[in-house]
């Protein structure tokens, strides 16, 4: 094989990682311009459901459609699907930086361009770790995977920077930064990228596909509503339509289990889960995205609606800077993600993994015990120490994950396991969310009635904005608007003292008066994330010693699903096929 080639598959596919995660919070910090641009109001409750779907949708199409494209890599090549994603995620950036309407219809178009834009990532994202697993050696792998991993994890928080650079001059180069590197990507992967995995064509899972993914939507859905008001409840999770698609998205994954264990030719590889470095190492990626999901959004909110408005940032200034103070976390996982990768090629993945869970369980304690003002050094270890244990969680877990694998099903296996971290971010953000609202809903409304009284505003309007629902509040301070202004409104405003009006609009009346409900909520929000850290370290102990599926065991299965009888007939670990150090599986 040829050595140089192998830094091709690495440097171009850690590209489209980059691009792919980059653009699930490119857009965050931007939301506000992009609203503004497009002249529509996102805090509006009737306007809620864009707002919901231009932060989730991309994150809902990743979700959704990761395994079934990395089970057509395997049947109809790696690089051909990958290079096809290139393809639709640069054509999608462009027509999203071409939106010509306003209003709802504005909001319409960009929606449905970053589901398709998500397509495009997806296709990158299922195929990417199988196209460098049969490219690198599997002495390399932790290293390659490591870089490729931990790249992709800081993409989300380089696009908070990013976007907060970019929006700010026009909210159309949001978008248009992804086309011309895209274009770029594109030639360089259709040039250079070789298909060096073993495919096979079958029939296409059409069962399979169609169950799974209206299971996987509708409960993805489900969240989006059920963190929204629902009547006189501050949540939405005992809403008709919430409980229809949670039970509908439960209906139709048990089906589609039953498809799968039932038809020749699955989509999801359930045997798979018959391999104990696999099945530990994606459980454990599904609860560690579970706890790092919701992390962003709440330091953001953190960040943006308390402490920068405190220490002299103006609301309008919050995203950028948000993006910037959150820097340690990303120098963290950079450092730590290629060298843990490169030590578990020789000393196994566990110990990097399990104790990066612990490591970031830690760092989680440190952020709960911390005041809502806190002194930034101390924010800054903890967010650091936080990304470290990540990068030192998630490099060994992915190249031992992709390992574990026969070479004829690592595009499926990788999709599988990407799948679950996809799904349990947007589940944390229902969790997270869910728990803030909880803690908020318990002392803001009096706090908030309280406080705007005090200031000369009339008693029935500040009772009004008290029982307005606490996600409203977040969702102000998350993108960068003047909570206590746009609650309020221009005509009460005017009609307060000019002291009165210059202090409820100013930096520091909506952080103090949000900090002590906020810091309720952040509390049980942080220690549901540590549990879930620890459960995951635990899970990761279990994976057992170093496993490799050999060239033997590849052309032992090819062999075996050639003949008809598929999975049911896959081998067992044995002691040609495992390291020394390997427990038995």
């Amino acid at each position: 094989m040829n050595d140089h080639y192998k830094w091709i598959a690495l440097s171009n596919t850690t590209l489209a990682v980059l691009l792919a995660t980059l653009d699930i919070s490119i857009t965050l910090i931007a939301m506000p311009a992009i609203f503004n641009g497009i002249h529509l109001d996102p805090l509006l409750p009737a306007n809620s459901f864009y707002l919901l779907w231009m932060i989730l949708g991309y994150m809902i199409v990743g979700s959704v459609l990761i395994v079934s494209l990395g089970r057509l890599g395997d049947m109809f090549g790696r690089v051909r699907i990958y290079n096809l994603g290139f393809v639709i995620y640069t054509a999608a950036s462009l027509f999203l930086t071409i939106d010509w309407m306003t209003g709802r219809s504005g909001a319409t178009y960009l929606i449905v361009f970053r589901i398709v834009q998500g397509i495009g990532g997806s296709c990158l994202m299922a195929n990417s770790a199988a196209i460098i697993t049969d490219a690198f050696p599997k002495n390399q792998r932790g290293m390659a995977l490591g870089i490729n991993n931990i790249v992709g994890v800081s993409g989300m928080f380089i696009g908070l920077v990013l976007g907060g650079l970019l929006a700010p001059i026009h909210w159309r180069l949001v978008f248009l930064i992804s086309v011309p590197v895209g274009l770029f990507g594109t030639v360089w992967a259709y040039l250079k990228l070789e298909e060096r995995g073993v495919s096979r064509r079958t029939h296409v899972d059409w069962w399979g596909n169609a169950t799974f993914a209206a299971g996987l939507v509708a409960l993805m859905v489900a969240v989006t509503y059920g963190i929204q008001p629902y009547g006189s409840h501050d949540t939405g999770w005992t809403s008709p339509l919430v409980v229809v698609l949670l039970s509908g998205g439960a209906v139709c994954l048990a089906a589609f289990a039953l498809i799968e264990l039932r038809i020749r030719n699955p989509m999801f590889r359930l045997p798979l889960f018959r391999i104990r470095a696999f099945t530990f190492g994606t459980v454990s990626t599904f609860l560690a995205a579970v706890a790092r999901g919701g992390l962003m959004f709440m330091l953001i909110i953190w960040l943006q609606g308390i402490w920068l408005p405190q220490h002299g940032y103006n609301f309008d200034q919050t995203p950028l800077w948000a993006g910037i103070y959150m820097l340690p976390l990303t120098f963290g996982m950079l450092a730590a993600g290629p060298l843990s990768g490169f030590l578990s090629d020789h000393f196994g993945a566990r110990p990097f993994a399990s104790g990066g869970m612990i490591g970031t369980a830690i760092s989680f304690l440190i952020l709960l015990l911390l005041p809502t003002d806190f002194p930034f050094p101390v924010f800054a270890a903890a967010l650091t120490l936080s990304g470290i244990s990540m990068g030192m969680f998630a490099s060994p877990n992915r190249a031992a994950v992709m390992n574990s694998l026969p070479r004829a099903h690592r595009g499926a296996g990788g999709g599988m396991n990407q799948t679950f971290q996809n799904s349990a971010q947007v589940l944390s953000i229902g969790v997270f969310f869910t728990l803030m609202i909880a803690g908020l809903s318990s002392t803001l409304p009096e706090t908030m009635k309280s406080g705007l009284v005090a200031q000369g505003v009339p008693a029935a309007v500040a009772s009004h904005a008290a029982q307005l629902p606490p996600v409203s509040i977040l969702f102000a301070a998350f993108l960068g608007y003047n909570p206590i202004q746009h609650i309020l409104g221009p005509q009460v405003l005017s009609a307060l003292s000019a002291s009165n009006r210059t202090l409820v609009t100013g930096r520091s009346f909506f952080p103090r008066l949000i900090s002590g409900p906020f810091h309720s909520g952040l509390h049980e929000a942080f220690l549901f994330a540590v549990i879930a850290c620890l459960v995951a370290a635990a899970t990761s102990l279990m994976r057992g010693g170093r496993f490799h599926y050999t060239d033997e065991e590849d052309a032992y299965v090819t062999t075996v699903e050639m003949a008809g009888q598929e999975e049911e007939s896959w081998p067992q670990v044995v002691p040609s096929t495992v390291d020394k150090q390997n427990e038995p599986s």
